[in-house]
């Protein structure tokens, strides 16, 4: 039933599963159904809705969830399998009164991975104790796979095609057209997708090779959406997604891209992107890494060449040619870029096999600690960042990217929206010669209005400052 007299029409519904959610414990009800447990039903509530509000411009994760109060979302239990009776859900989601074939997917995945993960994060009192290791880099890595194995991602007999498309959910249309472009050249080419799910730059390259994949009669083409809590209100899950998985935090879903994935396209963004461009140059400045291949491109029409100019000069002037080495830049060429993808995935094939590194898990690639540990941004953390050259260059990368998580928090997560509306701006603090190009770097980014959807007035989350304040590490 839809309800036209609300300010955002929404509908009443009930729906059955689809994928593997068929049935629930009575245990695994009770978790979704009751108020403690970790929050575990709000946070099914939250990823819900978000799910159910895809197509909606919107990319304030408080805003949503004040746009919709009464929402709600219930477990019906059956004899013969579960329901879920939705009150009060975004009308965009449903067409006359029926919900879409791929939001119903992302919903019951959705449900899977938040049930999953804190079942085994959790364990159950008294009964099963918690499998997953968080406090080790080898357990994190396992529960990334395990998470991922849940979900049905892992197919060993597959040989390596995914790419990973980062980039911005508020771009301009021809940014938009270019990322179909790229996508429908590597399609051509039987290469699979992979994004953060949401609109934008992540949409773009999975419906452009949709096209390519259907001339190339490819009946099975593989697109991967990863995401987390923090940001899926802000980056809703595209129906064009075929497989979704929600993982606990930012730097698992980070991880899962770059064990998943065996070339990286990024397209322009904002300051999220430049937050996974320093994740995966600090991975690949480390060490042990530094023969590992792993193909990434950024690239662009010709209006966003001036966008990765400033990525180049920000990545020279803090991690060095080191780090600019490991990447090409290619502008207004989706062709060139397809067959850069294709030779290096073919590199890619032929170190796993020579090592016997599996191919749809990237177990031989180094991940220290350091980029696996959960950051919350808070004004404390943000102001103990090491942001000096003063440390190993993949470490410098680490804190940079904890930098810019902070930004992306302050500017869509709830709870970063609400430490800003408490604290007021973010500090971010180091050297002179790294706080300058920060500076201008983000400042080209509110310039090129990449900070917010078109339209929204931008209120900045955070303050540069050069020199470190005198605190300790916790």
């Amino acid at each position: 039933m839809t309800k036209i007299s609300a300010r955002f029409p929404v509908v009443d519904a009930q729906v059955s599963p689809t994928g593997r959610m068929e049935v629930l414990s009575r245990t695994e009800a009770a978790r979704l159904s009751s108020q403690g447990h970790g929050g575990l039903r709000e946070l099914f509530r939250n990823c819900a809705l978000a799910v159910l509000n895809c197509g909606n411009p919107l990319d304030d994760g408080k805003e949503l969830l004040a746009r919709y109060p009464d929402f709600e979302i219930h477990i019906i239990q059956r004899s013969r399998g579960i329901k879920l009776d939705i009150r009060n859900a975004p009308a965009s989601a449903f067409v006359d009164g029926t919900m879409i074939r791929g939001i119903q997917e992302h919903l019951f995945a959705v449900l899977r991975d938040v049930l999953y993960v804190s079942r085994e994060a959790e364990g159950t009192a008294g009964a099963v104790p918690a499998r997953f290791d968080f406090g080790t880099s080898e357990g994190i890595t396992d529960a990334v796979f395990q998470i991922l194995r849940n979900a049905g991602i892992m197919q060993p007999v597959i040989q390596p095609s995914v790419v990973v498309c980062w980039g911005g959910h508020s771009i301009s249309g021809a940014e938009y057209d270019y990322t179909k472009r790229v996508g429908y050249e590597l399609g051509l080419r039987g290469l699979d997708i992979c994004t953060g799910c949401g609109p934008g730059a992540m949409k773009g390259p999975m419906k452009g090779a949709a096209i390519g994949h259907a001339k190339q009669r490819i009946g099975k083409a593989r697109y991967l959406g990863f995401t987390e809590p923090g940001i899926i209100a802000a980056e809703s899950p595209n129906p064009i997604v075929n497989d979704l998985v929600v993982f606990p935090d930012v730097e698992k879903r980070l991880e899962a891209f770059v064990r998943t994935g065996h070339g990286f396209v990024v397209f322009p963004g904002g300051v999220g992107t430049a937050e996974e461009i320093l994740y995966v140059l600090g991975i690949l400045l480390h060490p042990a890494n530094v023969d590992h291949p792993l193909p990434l491109v950024f690239t662009g029409p010709k209006s966003a060449e001036e966008y990765f100019r400033r990525i180049d000069g920000f990545i020279a002037e803090t991690l060095g040619d080191e780090a600019r080495s490991r990447y090409r830049i290619i502008i207004d060429d989706p062709a060139a870029v397809a067959r850069e993808m294709q030779g290096g995935v073919a590199k890619v094939r032929s170190f796993r096999k020579e090592y016997r590194d599996a191919y749809y898990f990237n177990w031989l690639l180094r991940i220290e600690h350091e980029f696996q540990q959960p950051f919350r941004p808070t004004h404390a953390n943000m102001r103990r960042l090491r942001l000096s050259h003063n440390q190993p260059r993949h470490l410098l990368a680490a804190d940079l990217r904890r930098a810019f998580s902070g930004v992306v928090a302050g500017n869509v997560k709830n709870d970063g929206i609400r430490e800003i509306e408490q604290h007021g701006p973010f500090e971010i603090h180091g050297d002179a010669g790294i706080m300058g190009p920060m500076d201008a770097l983000l400042s080209s980014f509110v310039a090129q209005g990449r900070m917010k959807l078109p339209g929204t007035a931008y209120n900045p989350c955070y303050t540069v400052v050069s020199g470190k304040p005198e605190v300790t590490r916790s």
